[in-house]
């Protein structure tokens, strides 16, 4: 099939889809003249969810602004770095960004559902299932799940944060199995270079790979109280394709955007989804690893060839891990890891059993005792750009 071919279905198949995504970021979903949410936005785009939902079809919000709301009830004019004082807005914004939901949506008629998520709800497998079990409820129940991440206690110096809602949107549409991520924003689309330093700059219209040129074309920091830029984007792009799901950057200020983008039109920036990882391999490629092992040549070998990971490849194990914890594998020449695995032993136990072969070990960890690091189906490989 080639590029227009591929174009064209990929469009087609944006009608088609029944469980999508739409995340609204702080640049839209905020007034221009810094008075607050802009609540006839918000009703507009009420409306076309409404539309969704009439159609059959599981829309999923992922919203920004509680922190712009809070800096603005609070009267501060510049966009918010220190740390307690963003913990502070949110807590604040977050309570008058989910009422404004509440009266657009009631309008129409749906019911939206909050729910305030760290990267805690993704790297605890438990808590992973858990959220995923809450959202298929509401779903069924024809309520409108509303994301958005808890600023009041994620922090990235305890490392459970997102970061921005471009990952959040990505981390959720590939959880819950989304054909659609549909990121708005004041970025109306990809372009082959940066349009605010090159005037002739042109929109890409359709990306069927993230290739090294696709990703060199992304630009800089967002606007003044919003953080993700297209660098970011592009990393949400990639954890979304994993899961098979199909991505469009667009202007969410454009005229009725996701009516018109989700009936196949032409607008801001249509990434076609990957051959999609099954759920499993996407929550251990996306979580955070609790510790790391580095392997020799002839192991890393092996688990590319499909092989299980034995303790006598290991050469040094860094942090402590439990069971069942995520670990980053590290080979002799990639220092940034090759891939991640779930380990069947603890950092106390590997360390114990390390460069021995399988029949040594019982005599170490006792009878019954995992004789292997990992299977082949708990390793995912990582790829240059895993977001």
């Amino acid at each position: 099939m080639g590029n227009d071919e591929a174009a064209a279905e990929a469009r087609a198949s944006l009608a088609r889809a029944n469980r999508i995504v739409i995340k609204i970021g702080t640049s839209t979903i905020m007034r221009r003249d810094d008075a607050g949410i802009d609540a006839e936005y918000l009703y507009r785009a009420a409306d076309q969810i409404a539309g969704l939902s009439r159609a059959g079809k599981q829309p999923i919000v992922v919203t920004s602004g509680a922190i712009g709301m809070g800096a603005r009830a609070l009267g501060l004019a510049k966009r918010v770095t220190e740390l307690r004082m963003r913990q502070a807005c949110a807590a604040i914004g977050q309570i008058a960004l989910m009422d404004e939901y509440r009266r657009a949506f009631g309008i129409f008629g749906l019911t939206p559902a909050q729910l305030l998520v760290t990267r805690d709800s993704w790297d605890n497998r438990s808590a992973y299932l858990n959220l995923r079990a809450s959202v298929e409820t509401l779903l069924e129940e024809g309520a409108v799940p509303v994301f958005n991440e808890n600023d009041v206690v994620s922090t990235a110096e305890i490392g459970n944060a997102f970061g921005d809602n471009d990952q959040l949107s990505a981390f959720i549409a590939s959880k819950v199995d989304a054909e659609v991520l549909l990121i708005l924003s004041d970025i109306d689309a990809l372009y082959d270079g940066d349009p605010r330093v090159l005037p002739a700059a042109r929109p890409i219209p359709y990306v069927r790979e993230l290739s090294r040129e696709i990703i060199a074309s992304a630009g800089g920091a967002g606007s003044e109280f919003s953080t993700g830029g297209m660098a970011t984007k592009l990393k949400a792009v990639a954890v979304a394709r994993d899961a098979g799901c199909r991505v469009v950057i667009a202007d969410g200020r454009e005229e009725r955007v996701i009516s018109r983008v989700l009936s196949g039109e032409i607008i801001g920036t249509l990434f076609d989804a990957a051959h999609g990882l099954k759920n499993r391999q996407r929550w251990i490629k996306n979580s955070r690893p609790q510790g790391s092992i580095a392997v020799d040549e002839g192991a890393l070998a092996a688990i590319r060839a499909k092989k299980s990971l034995l303790p006598r490849g290991v050469a040094s194990v860094v942090g402590r891990f439990d069971r069942g914890d995520v670990v980053l594998v590290e080979g002799p020449v990639r220092a940034n890891g090759a891939a991640k695995i779930v380990t069947s032993l603890s950092s106390d136990e590997l360390e114990r059993v390390i460069g021995l072969k399988s029949g040594e070990i019982e005599a170490i960890l006792g009878p019954g005792s995992a004789k292997i690091v990992a299977r082949p189906e708990e390793t995912v490989f990582l790829e240059d750009y895993a977001g």
